[in-house]
Parts: C-alpha cells; sequence; structure tokens
C-alpha cells in the first residue's frame, strides 16, 4: 500500500532540493539503498506512533525555520581538555581549526574522502547499522541522513586512544541546514572516548553509527547548548560485540526543538550498554529523548537513565524500549525517566516499554513527573541558604544520576559545573 498523499507530497518536496553526493560505486549504492528507503517509509508526521509527542513538521520542511546566532557566552564545554580536535562550521569541515596530527592507535578520515575511495573498510559499515535499527520501528530521518549527508568523520581504533576525539560543531549562519554522517568502529579490545559539543546549524541532522568488538569499550560525551533557536534531529546506532562496553551522556541545554534517538542492539555475550541524558529547559524547549535497546545475547546489562527539568512551559518526552528476545537470558535492563517540573505550565510525557521473551531475566522500568521537594528545599533555606542557590543544589542532586553516568570523573565535574552556571545565568537573568 502507498503513502498517504500528503506524506508524499511532504516527502518528495523534500527530497527534491537535496541532491545526493558524489562518491565511488559502493556508496552511490548505499546512498541509493537509503533514498529508496525514505521514499517507501516517508518522513515522519505527527500522526506516526514514536512522533505523536513530537512536531516533525520542522525536520521535513524543505527549507529550515532561521535560528539566531547567539554570542559565546563561556568557553565551549571541552575546549581546556587534552583532546584532538575535530572542528565542524554550519555542517562544513574546518581543516584549520581542527588538529592533523597522527594519533597513535586510531585512524581518523573525511567521509567524504572515504565514500570516493574503491576499496575502504567503512564500505562494511556506512548505513549497515541504520538499515538494521530500521526494524521493528521505522526511522526515516536517519535513512534521510545516510542518503543526503554531505560529510563526517570516519574513526577506526585498533589499541586504546592516547586521548579523546573532540569534535566541535559550530554555527555562524542562521540559515544553515547541516546534514554529517558519523562511522566508528573499534577493533577487538580497542578504546576511545568521543566527545561533541556546540550547536551546529540552524537545523541539523546528524547520524553516527559505531561498532564495538568484542572487548572494546567506547565512551561518550555530549554537549548540546547555547544557541537556543536550533532544531536538531540526531541518531546512534550501536552494535556491540562479546563482553564490549558502550556508554554514552548527553547534556542538553537550550533548543528550541530536539529529538535524540539512540539504538542499541548486543550480539555478543556479556557486553553492557548504558544510555543517559540530564536536560534543563526554559519556555520554548522541546526535547524529545527516543531509545531502543534490543537484547540479542546471554547475560548483557543496559541502563536508561534519563532526567529533565523543565519550566515556563518546556515540554519533554521520553520514548525507551528495552526488547529481550527468547535467548537472550540472564538479561539486565533498568530503565528510569524522571522530570522535575518548576512550575505548572511545564509537561513531561514519558512512553516506558518492555517486551520480554526470555524468562530469567531482571528487568524495571520507571517513570515519574514531580515538583520540588519542598521538605529538602526548607531544610536549606533554614540553613541560611537563599531560596534561588538552594533550588539549584535541589535541581542538581535531582541530575546527579545521569551525570554519574559518565565513567570519567573529571568530565562528569565538567558537565555539573557547566549546569550550575546555566541555573546560575537563568536565576540572574
Amino acid at each position: 500500500m502507498g503513502l498517504p498523499a500528503a506524506k508524499q507530497s511532504m516527502t518528495e518536496d523534500r527530497l527534491n532540493v537535496l541532491s545526493i553526493p558524489m562518491g565511488g560505486a559502493w556508496s552511490d549504492e548505499a546512498r541509493q539503498s537509503a533514498k529508496a528507503r525514505v521514499e517507501a517509509m516517508g518522513l515522519p508526521h505527527r500522526r506516526d506512533e514514536y512522533w505523536k509527542f513530537t512536531d516533525p513538521v520542522r525536520f521535513v520542511t524543505p527549507d529550515p525555520t532561521p535560528a539566531k546566532v547567539f554570542g559565546a557566552e563561556e568557553v565551549p564545554l571541552f575546549a581546556e581538555n587534552d583532546t584532538y580536535r575535530v572542528v565542524f562550521v554550519d555542517g562544513i569541515f574546518d581543516a584549520e581549526k581542527s588538529d592533523s596530527s597522527v594519533l597513535e592507535h586510531v585512524e581518523i578520515e573525511r567521509l567524504s574522502e572515504c565514500m570516493k575511495a574503491d576499496i575502504h573498510w567503512v564500505r562494511d559499515f556506512y548505513g549497515v547499522l541504520e538499515t538494521d535499527g530500521q526494524s521493528p520501528v521505522e526511522r526515516p530521518l536517519a535513512a534521510l541522513n545516510t542518503a543526503y549527508a554531505t560529510d563526517g568523520i570516519c574513526i577506526r581504533v585498533t589499541g586504546k586512544a592516547p586521548k579523546p576525539i573532540s569534535v566541535e560543531y559550530l554555527h555562524e549562519n542562521e540559515s544553515s541546514d547541516a546534514i554529517l554522517h558519523h562511522v566508528i568502529r573499534l577493533e577487538e579490545g580497542a578504546e576511545l572516548t568521543v566527545l561533541e559539543s556546540g550547536p551546529a546549524a540552524a537545523r541539523f541532522n546528524k547520524c553516527m553509527e559505531v561498532d564495538v568488538a568484542d572487548g572494546a569499550a567506547f565512551h561518550h560525551v555530549r554537549a548540546q547548548g547555547r544557541d537556543h533557536e536550533r532544531q536538531t534531529a540526531t541518531h546512534i546506532f550501536a552494535r556491540l560485540g562479546k563482553e564490549s562496553v558502550f556508554k554514552s551522556f548527553t547534556m542538553t541545554m537550550n533548543g528550541v526543538l530536539t529529538r535524540n534517538e539512540v539504538v542499541i542492539s548486543f550480539t555478543g555475550d556479556d557486553a553492557v550498554a548504558h544510555v543517559a541524558g540530564a536536560c534543563m529547559g526554559d519556555g520554548d524547549f522541546h526535547h524529545d529523548d527516543t531509545v531502543f535497546v534490543t537484547h540479542d545475547a546471554l547475560r548483557c546489562e543496559s541502563r536508561q537513565v534519563f532526567k529533565k527539568v523543565l519550566r515556563n512551559g518546556a515540554k519533554g518526552v521520553f520514548q525507551g524500549k528495552i526488547l529481550v528476545k527468547k535467548d537472550a537470558q540472564k538479561t539486565d535492563g533498568y530503565q528510569i525517566s524522571q522530570s522535575l517540573l518548576l512550575d505548572d505550565d511545564s509537561q513531561f510525557l514519558a512512553k516506558p516499554e518492555l517486551e520480554i521473551y526470555a524468562d530469567d531475566v531482571v528487568c524495571s522500568h520507571g517513570s515519574t513527573s514531580g515538583a520540588i521537594d519542598e521538605t529538602g528545599l526548607f531544610y536549606l533555606r533554614s540553613r541560611g541558604i537563599p531560596e534561588g542557590p538552594a533550588t539549584d543544589l535541589m535541581v542538581i542532586a535531582f541530575l546527579a544520576e545521569a551525570i554519574d553516568e559518565i565513567a570519567d570523573p573529571d568530565l562528569a565535574e565538567e558537565v555539573s559545573e557547566r549546569l550550575q552556571a546555566w541555573l546560575s545565568r537563568r536565576r540572574n537573568g
């Protein structure tokens, strides 16, 4: 059965303004296949089950809604860390701002160059995890990305990387429309930390495919903030081998519309995957975390920890699912989503799900929404702390469980300090 007329028209209008980047034979095949998936699925509509809480119209119009470029209020997160820096400005790679030195055990190349090669390791991964992640839930914005991404980075790690790779996204053009795709492959026993920060563009569609081989460990810390009018849709597709580790944390402050999707698949026994997020929204702020974890191996552990602090009419969304297949015995799956509403105008919408076919598992999920603890606030104020700073302390304490998912304590402290600074600015502004 064909697409509804309105959805087909919307999809055609979006695709008509895009062009598939030039590449080699295999990359052209991968992109054309992704385009065909988009045409078959149609771009998302509010009537779609996994979009009923978030209106995708800004992501699918031919032209982006302009987003004002805000001045930098503080030093970018991770800027003072010892990292290997990769910079994109409105979706365009900036060689002058990026590092070019050799990083031991790590190969880093631009996607645009990899796609031109006749033989390249990326060939076996580009679009593969995204394609697998289309079932049982369709993710058309990810397929759109695979078809039309103009650039990105390809990282192959063969040992323990000596320092993190920091990908910085700068926004300078109020009408920029960036589509980036990253491919990351960790070979057996390898280890890598990737940091991401910056507003990126007026409208930003980013996809990251992460293949973690047996015994490898991938750590990811992401900061989304500053330019409030930006519209961001991201996808992370991760495949985990035996005894591997995947940990991802996202901090979000500001952003009129943000949708972060994470799709994780356990394919090897005894693997661990933790995905967490802490967000703070004020006013015309809409933030959506959508997570799908598939357990298809023995004795694997997954954790989803998401905390949202909302005020002045801000809206938060969480959609999280754990799917345990029949042979995934000894699965340990945990999911928690909580919101702290600082007024009566804000809203938190949650859809937690468990689908379990194995009989020897430990799985749980919970979702709560409430106001600030008046007893705790009274205690702090009785110790001489003014109401504003006392409220900030309560907020940071509420977010602590999500921040604790960051493996590196220095990075966790840096994130906590940045959240406190945001709270202080809002209170004094």
